[in-house]
């Protein structure tokens, strides 16, 4: 892919370009580049209307659904409110109804009071701290010009974001590494501000200028990993108290063990899609390139004159986009590569090869994710497993709310991918045991899992390698479901690029590679020979020897056309869900699958979804992240005979929502919101144990017509607040009739979500994780019940409360007199 077409999608905004303490590790001021003294103190609202305008273009252009903004300095809050509050509406007004806006904002905190917090909270503002530790570690760098502390006063500042009317602003603390300081004590000051995430940051060096070292005592010279000793031990106080908050560097490390992405640009192979625009308006690239040379990270672009889309072109936003292409020769032979990427890209600069070099923190990366590697890794397929990853505090009261946030949901994923590599573990061998063919995939995928442990990792997030594991696992022995471990070994093979071939076995009619597609076969046989090699897939049918090409461009033979059923992407604005119209496992709902999607019926699908996806976006924000993190797969249903929508989610299905098509978009946007909710929350109970599963009586749910489980009432709670929040939200967008329902519908899920909630808080049989979980909702219900509904609302909600409590006494009483 070329540069250009490569979006941005995060921009970091110099709101103000001095600062009011003197941090003497800051790269702004204390470095090479020195162009701060040039440019103006504060931005101009022309510049910030013109930057807004600029990304809108960019977004438009792109197919952006959301863009993110980060606020910086200098210290920003010497912008003042009044200013700040002006810059941005500016940044934000051009992109109503283009992309939704994260607003973030980085400070030293020493200025932070509450009409600050104020401001932020009307503007939706997150709030990220400066804190280095206790106050002898943040008093080694971080003090006013004249050597006076500024300790107490950043702590009044995470107090304040404490506080409960601003807890949802506190993004989280930045963390500058001194290997000077003891880890624990940092460690420890951080936690006691129960922030939701830290990002622990290496101090910014190169190869000309590198960090300070502590010297070997037998050799004299600087210990080459003395940072990744210093993030080590707080990585083992971390995971001894059970993760709780997320540590971005750790959790990059561990997502991309697990196949999945980095967090962080310091680490990881991803394309970069950041600039950096100056007080002047001067477009730059990562401005922590300043600690390299002068001029660093200028582009000599500027959104006075220049389309956002010039900075793509420009040779150091290039560099920085080319992958393993763009890291020297020692980095690609690395065996952490595609974890490390090479380290942060200004960390590599030295003036005699400019960034053709390892980082500086080579050594230090390669030890961190080597520990990382042996201690955190869920599970070594031939090794006796381990407890599955957990989820930080911060996620967990997050999805405590009924929400959850691209990061809270993508520790969910993680955590999934780590059961599935527990349930592998145990399928894998117990297929084998069934198998000829399953014995020889086992062998497959033990060496994958040394050679393409990522590619694996993907084909493992396939939703229904759950349904087919806990089928095995509960006793399946039929030859056809053992011999379908054959199918993920050769889709992790082909999506690596090597070669395998191997034996897969007919089901229905068909052999099936997950996440791929399916491949006809003639009536009659029962396996199938099957070939991967980088460009192709080679089916050995009879005598004939099929091919399809893995470019999914490449035109096909219509007689392979005819056999070949590949998956399809339903796509909306830079979010892509496979639909999983030909995996057998795909049944494990509670409702029958449809068959597989004619092309009329795929037009129709990807229509409404994008229709969907769009109402998402611009009405109901708050859960596209959550949904673009982990949703994946949406499987078609089959139409209910008296055309009752019909949706489901499978426990055994993390990622994927099945439905049949709404004729309504607005209804389609409800069922994926509604539908992922139960996805969560099953994510949830595979990791907490909130109620005890030995309680066996039944309970009303407000929204079934017979008596459900206890696990079954919470999970249709935690569902059903998004059922009533996405109506809080219809009524105020919609117009007429469809806003009147809307109200009734707000009206009446409301207040029987809450009553679901008091039946569960009286519950003895919750756990106190349970009772959390419960008052986490309660609070959200709490706010929602504070808003005025009109009284013919109120009475419609409540008729059809009372129609729906008798239609299920009369479906109880009939139940028990047959």
């Amino acid at each position: 892919m070329a540069s250009s077409e490569m979006p941005f999608r995060q921009f970091v905004i110099k709101v103000h370009s001095r600062c009011d303490l003197a941090c003497d590790h800051c790269y702004m001021y204390e470095s090479a580049d020195q162009s701060w003294r040039s440019r103006p103190r504060v931005i101009a609202l022309e510049t910030a209307d013109l930057i807004g305008e600029r990304v809108a273009h960019h977004a438009r252009t792109h197919g952006l659904d959301s863009v993110k903004y980060v606020l910086h300095g200098g210290e920003p809050l010497l912008a003042g409110a009044q200013h700040l509050s002006a810059v941005i509406e500016k940044l934000c007004r051009p992109l109503d109804g283009v992309a939704t806006v994260d607003l973030r904002i980085h400070t030293n905190g020493v200025l932070l009071d509450r009409g600050f917090c104020d401001l932020f909270a009307s503007h939706g503002v997150s709030v990220g701290v400066s804190l280095d530790g206790d106050r002898a570690a943040n008093d080694r760098h971080r003090r006013y010009a004249n050597g006076r502390t500024s300790h107490p006063r950043v702590l009044e500042a995470l107090a304040l974001l404490r506080q409960p009317e601003y807890r949802h602003l506190y993004a989280g603390i930045l963390c500058t590494v001194d290997i000077m300081n003891d880890p624990v004590a940092v460690y420890d000051a951080l936690k006691a501000e129960e922030p939701p995430r830290i990002d622990l940051l290496l101090p910014h060096a190169t190869w000309d200028s590198p960090p300070p070292r502590p010297l070997e005592p037998e050799t004299g010279l600087p210990q080459s990993t003395a940072y990744a000793d210093w993030l080590i031990r707080i990585h083992q106080r971390w995971m001894r108290d059970g993760k709780p908050f997320g540590i971005r560097i750790f959790d990059s490390v561990s997502s991309m063990l697990a196949g999945g992405p980095s967090q962080t640009e310091a680490i990881g192979l991803e394309p970069s899609d950041l600039l950096v625009i100056e007080t002047d308006g001067s477009i730059e690239q990562v401005d922590s390139l300043k600690v390299a040379f002068e001029g660093a990270p200028a582009t000599g672009m500027s959104v006075l004159h220049n389309d956002l889309d010039a900075a793509s072109d420009h040779p150091g936003m290039m560099s920085r986009r080319r992958g393993l292409d763009g890291l020297s020769a020692q980095c690609r032979a690395c065996p952490v590569v595609t974890t490390c990427g090479g380290g942060y890209y200004p960390h590599r600069y030295r003036s005699s090869n400019g960034f053709d070099n390892s980082s500086v923190y080579c050594a230090d990366l390669l030890h961190l994710i080597e520990y990382i590697a042996r201690t955190e890794r869920a599970v070594t397929l031939e090794g006796a497993p381990r407890q599955p990853v957990s989820i930080s505090a911060g996620s967990l009261r997050e999805l405590e709310t009924g929400f959850g946030g691209a990061a809270a949901v993508a520790e969910l994923v993680q955590a999934q991918a780590s059961i599935n590599r527990l349930l592998l573990a145990e399928a894998g061998i117990r297929a084998a045991s069934h198998n000829a063919h399953a014995r020889v995939a086992w062998q497959s995928l033990l060496a994958l899992d040394a050679t393409a442990p990522a590619e694996l990792a993907v084909t493992l997030t396939h939703p229904y390698f759950r349904a087919w594991a806990a089928k095995i696992i509960a006793g399946a022995t039929d030859s056809s479901v053992a011999g379908h471990l054959a199918a993920f070994a050769l889709t992790a093979t082909s999506r690596a690029g090597s070669e395998a071939e191997l034996t897969i076995p007919v089901r229905s009619g068909a052999v099936n590679l997950p996440g791929l597609g399916r491949f006809l076969i003639d009536e009659g046989m029962r396996e199938v020979r099957v070939r991967t090699a980088p460009d192709r897939l080679s089916f050995n049918v009879g005598r004939t020897l099929w091919t399809v090409p893995t470019d999914s461009t490449v035109e096909l033979p219509k007689a392979v056309e005819e056999r070949w059923q590949p998956i399809t992407m339903l796509n909306s604005r830079g979010f892509a869900a496979r639909i999983e119209d030909t995996d057998p496992e795909r049944d494990c709902h509670q409702w029958q699958v449809s068959d597989r999607l004619s092309q009329a019926a795929r037009v129709a699908w990807q229509d409404r979804f994008d229709t969907a996806w769009r109402l998402i976006l611009d009405d109901h924000a708050a859960y596209a992240p959550g949904l673009a993190a982990g949703l994946t797969t949406i499987t078609p249903l089959a139409a209910h005979p008296d055309g009752h929508k019909v949706s489901a989610a499978a426990r055994q299905a993390f990622g994927a929502v099945g439905m049949a098509l709404p004729d309504r978009a607005d209804l389609f946007a409800l069922l994926l919101i509604h539908e992922f909710q139960h996805a969560k929350f099953g994510a949830v109970l595979d990791l907490y144990d909130l109620y005890d599963e030995s309680d066996s009586k039944l309970y009303y749910a407000p929204w079934c017509n017979d008596p459900r489980p206890l696990g079954g009432l919470l999970q249709g709670t935690y569902a059903h607040v998004a059922v009533t929040d996405f109506w809080r939200v219809r009524r105020q967008l919609d117009t007429g009739s469809e806003a009147a329902a809307a109200e009734i519908q707000f009206a009446r899920w409301r207040s029987q979500t809450t009553d679901a909630v008091d039946a569960l808080a009286a519950n003895g049989s919750l756990t106190p994780a349970g009772r959390a979980f419960i008052e986490g909702i309660r609070a959200t219900l709490t706010l929602w019940l504070a808003e005025p509904v009109s009284p013919s609302a109120e009475v419609a909600a409540d008729l059809r409360a009372r129609q729906h409590r008798q239609t299920y006494v009369s479906a109880v009483q009939r139940a028990t007199t047959a």
